[in-house]
């Protein structure tokens, strides 16, 4: 099984940017589908934020961040990443990487794997 670790979470400006990396080890990463989750206090729903196919061809995204996020991954470092671009106060979250071996899907219900997050504050 993949084991899944995040970094890159912090403190940013309104209209900054910020990059998330997840690291995975343990398993062949290319063999999964991969998701980005935030989760905010008091709301123990994992909102979807993006998804990318095993070989990054296909990608998906919610609403609330379309044209500001991308996700991207790197099956020869083991990486995936969320670029973060112009973040509003409301994409403060706990940010969780998520896998699954098969096709991507959208829902976190659908994944198996998970990382421990990583905290991003969005503030002047």
């Amino acid at each position: 099984q993949v084991q899944l670790v995040e970094s890159g979470g912090g403190l940013v400006q309104p209209g900054g940017s910020l990059r998330l990396s997840c690291a995975a080890s343990g398993d062949t990463f290319s063999d999964y589908a991969m998701g980005w989750f935030r989760q905010t206090p008091g709301d123990p729903r994992d909102e979807f934020v993006a998804a990318i196919s095993r070989n990054g061809d296909n990608t998906y995204y919610s609403e609330p961040v379309k044209g500001r996020f991308t996700i991207s991954r790197d099956n020869a470092k083991n990486t995936l990443f969320l670029q973060m671009n112009s973040p509003e106060p409301e994409d403060s979250a706990n940010y969780y990487c998520a896998g699954y071996r098969g096709v991507v899907v959208t829902t976190p219900t659908g994944y198996d794997y998970w990382g421990q997050g990583t905290q991003v504050t969005v503030s002047s």
